[in-house]
C-alpha cells in the first residue's frame, strides 16, 4: 500500500489553510524518477557517487532537490512536474487533481515537493544530509 499523508499550508500568503493530498508513487516509477534525476545531476557537473546511484530516492534525499538547480531546466522540469503528479487539493467537497490556479504562491510549490520528496523517503533530506 502506498504512503499518503495530508498537508496544511500553515505559512501566511494566499494558500495558508488550503489542505493538500499527497501520494506515493508506485515503486517503479519512483526508481525511475530517481535514476532521471541522478543521471541529470551528474550529466550537470554534480558528483553522484557509486554508492549514491543505488540509493534512488533516498539519494535524491542526500544531495537535496536544490541539487536539481545544478541541471538543465529542461532537464529538470519533467522531474519537478512528475513530483506534483503525487500532489492532489483537498476542498470541502471532493480531492481532486491540480489545476492551474490552485496553488497561489511559490513557496507552496517548493513547500509541496519537499514533501512528495519526504513521503517518498520516509525522512527529511536535512537528517540524511547529517548522517
Amino acid at each position: 500500500m502506498r504512503r499518503e499523508v495530508d498537508i496544511t499550508i500553515a505559512e501566511a500568503g494566499r494558500d495558508q489553510g488550503k489542505v493538500f493530498h499527497l501520494t506515493e508513487m508506485p515503486a517503479l516509477q519512483a526508481e525511475k524518477w530517481a535514476m532521471r534525476a541522478l543521471f541529470a545531476l551528474a550529466q550537470s557537473g554534480v558528483e553522484v557517487s557509486p554508492d549514491l546511484l543505488s540509493g534512488g530516492m533516498a539519494s535524491i534525499a542526500v544531495l537535496g532537490v536544490q541539487a536539481l538547480l545544478n541541471t538543465k531546466f529542461s532537464d529538470a522540469e519533467p522531474l519537478l512536474d512528475e513530483m506534483l503528479d503525487c500532489v492532489q487539493i483537498k476542498e470541502a467537497v471532493a480531492t481532486r487533481k491540480l489545476f492551474p490556479g490552485d496553488v497561489e504562491e511559490v513557496r507552496t510549490y517548493l513547500t509541496l515537493r519537499r514533501e512528495v520528496l519526504k513521503l517518498h523517503v520516509g525522512f527529511s533530506s536535512a537528517g540524511a544530509q547529517s548522517k
